[in-house]
């Protein structure tokens, strides 16, 4: 599956100043920027985000986090990319601060397409080259362009 085909661009999100503070309420913004799009219930969205955290933390170092959840009224994968000006403790494994965030929502049957998302968003993001173009992209439609052309699909 493309992110094209999953990451809209209304869906691209830069934050500056210091709008979101915790995970929590990047969860909540999250929650709500997916909800519209797609008639879900955003306080569902925000709770299995939550929950799905709880196990772990979705950070994966460099600034990077890839909060993810399972919803069975999501009839299909649904992204959110929000770069924020100041980072977040998201409890990562290096301890920096987040501030590239990649939200995904998944069908709860989509077993194998999440973890085949997952694992290229992880690649994807695993790039320096691609983490600092994210970072000093001048537009939201500028992040979606450079993430989608960086994973060649």
């Amino acid at each position: 599956m493309s992110v094209k085909e999953y990451l809209e661009p209304a869906r691209v999100i830069a934050l500056s100043g210091s709008a979101i503070h915790s995970k929590k309420r990047l969860f909540e913004f999250a929650a709500a920027a997916v909800c519209d799009a797609f008639k879900l219930d955003a306080e569902t969205v925000y709770k299995a985000l939550l929950s799905r955290e709880k196990l772990g933390s979705t950070a994966l170092g460099e600034g990077i986090a890839i909060p993810h959840c399972r919803i069975p009224e999501c009839a299909d994968s649904a992204g959110c990319l929000i770069t924020l000006s100041e980072g977040i403790d998201f409890n990562a494994p290096d301890g920096l601060p987040v501030d590239l965030v990649f939200v995904l929502l998944v069908p709860t049957k989509a077993t194998e397409q999440h973890l085949a998302i997952l694992a290229q968003l992880a690649t994807a993001f695993s790039k320096p080259d691609l983490r600092m173009k994210l970072r000093s992209a001048p537009s939201a439609d500028t992040a979606r362009t450079v993430l989608t052309e960086r994973m060649n699909l």
